[in-house]
C-alpha cells in the first residue's frame, strides 16, 4: 500500500497553529495505516489545511451547516469506464483541530491523525449517520490509531 498525498497548506494564521500542522510524511503514514487496514494498494488523496472562513464556506455550501468544522471529505467519483486511484479531497481546518485538541485535552498531533483517518474512511464510504454505522466507523478508527500507538480518542 502506498498513499500519495497532494499536500496543500493555505492556512496563514497563528504561529502555534501553523507549527502544529502535520507534515506530508505524517499524513502519508496515517493514510498508509488506513490503506493497510482496508487492504488497498496505491491511492491518492488531496489534503488541504485551511482557515475557519474557507471551512465554514465549504461546510455551508455542501452540508448546509453555516459553521467551520474539523474535516470535510469530498470523495472522487470517476466517470464510467475510467479507473483511477484517486480517493478524493480532505479539507482540514487547522484552527478547529487545534481548538478541539485543547478543549478535549488531546495531543494535537494525535487529533490530526484521528481526523485524517476519519476523513479517509469517509472517502472510502464509511459514515456515522446511524448508530450502527458510527460503531463500525469508530471501531475502524480505534483499530487503525492503535497500530500507530495512539490511544482511543473516544475515551478522553
Amino acid at each position: 500500500m502506498t498513499a500519495i498525498i497532494d499536500y496543500q497548506n493555505v492556512y496563514e494564521g497563528e504561529e502555534e497553529i501553523v507549527n502544529a500542522i502535520p507534515s506530508a510524511d505524517s499524513l502519508a503514514q496515517w493514510a498508509n495505516a488506513v490503506l493497510s487496514a482496508e487492504e488497498l494498494r496505491e491511492q491518492e488523496v488531496t489534503i488541504r489545511f485551511t482557515d475557519e472562513a474557507e471551512s465554514q464556506q465549504l461546510n455551508s455550501d455542501y452540508r448546509q451547516k453555516d459553521k467551520p468544522t474539523n474535516v470535510l471529505s469530498f470523495p472522487f467519483e470517476a466517470p464510467p469506464g475510467i479507473d483511477i486511484s484517486l480517493l478524493g479531497d480532505l479539507i482540514i481546518c487547522a484552527p478547529v483541530i487545534s481548538r478541539e485538541a485543547s478543549e478535549q485535552k488531546k495531543c494535537v498531533e494525535h487529533h490530526y491523525a484521528h481526523m485524517t483517518i476519519h476523513g479517509i474512511l469517509h472517502l472510502l464510504g464509511y459514515d456515522h449517520i446511524t448508530d450502527e454505522d458510527a460503531e463500525v466507523m469508530e471501531s475502524k478508527e480505534i483499530e487503525i490509531l492503535s497500530t500507530l500507538g495512539i490511544t482511543n480518542p473516544y475515551e478522553v
